[in-house]
């Protein structure tokens, strides 16, 4: 069945499918279960968690092209690995722009060591991108924790060394239904207690975070990465 596919599929994908099967690839690891040869659709869409639709989009673009056998849409083995390496830029973020020039400077490749070498300039390129976006949220995550620090009326330096380590795995979990907006009732549900044990629990939880009280405890315990 698969290579009654794969013929049909090289006998009707046209110019853009004879290309793409003398265009080096990079080396890249397929899904697994994959058949050898041409697929249809929805094995397509299947095997690499996407739709129908985002199939007829990259198409769209240019990135992958189809055959048919009658009225199925189908994919040579050329087409498969081509959506490997789009998926595999897609799941870092990569926007379609930036692929579509990446399989254009591909299809320049005259070997599969400088398409590796295409590949991995791509990846480093991204990897700069993500680290500098990781940068900016951390600050801004600094940031906003300073701010939640500031309105619960906490100064930056009490009891900045508390982790979580210092509080129990009890005291963390009721720290986080705390968080949540979890009253004492209710805690007393969650944590099966008595009254008087989840007053205990909370006011020593407040005291290990040198707060005043149960919202400047949440408060500190955030601006300290205890609880998120």
């Amino acid at each position: 069945m698969s290579e009654e596919l794969e013929h049909h599929a090289r006998s009707t994908g046209g110019a853009a499918s004879t290309a793409t099967q003398r265009m080096h690839l990079p080396d890249i690891e397929l899904p697994p279960n994959l058949t050898a040869g041409a697929i249809g659709i929805a094995d397509m869409a299947n095997a690499f968690g996407v739709t129908h639709r985002t199939l007829h989009f990259y198409e769209e673009k240019n990135l992958i092209a189809a055959g048919r056998a009658g009225l199925m849409r189908i994919y040579d083995t050329a087409q498969v690995r081509r959506m490997a390496i789009i998926n595999a830029c897609r799941e870092t973020g990569m926007p379609v722009a930036v692929i579509q020039d990446l399989m254009e400077a591909l299809s320049r490749a005259v070997s599969k060591d400088e398409a590796n070498s295409i590949f991995l300039h791509a990846l480093e390129v991204r990897r700069r991108e993500l680290a500098a976006e990781q940068s900016t949220i951390l600050r801004q995550m600094h940031r906003v924790s300073a701010l939640i620090g500031q309105s619960a009326g906490l100064s930056g330096e009490a009891n900045d060394n508390v982790s979580a380590d210092d509080l129990t795995a009890t005291e963390l979990h009721c720290l986080a239904l705390m968080s949540e907006g979890y009253a004492p009732t209710r805690l007393m549900r969650a944590l099966k207690m008595e009254a008087p044990q989840v007053t205990e629990l909370e006011a020593e939880i407040i005291r290990k975070l040198g707060a005043k009280n149960r919202f400047q405890a949440v408060a500190k315990a955030v601006l300290l990465g205890i609880i998120h």
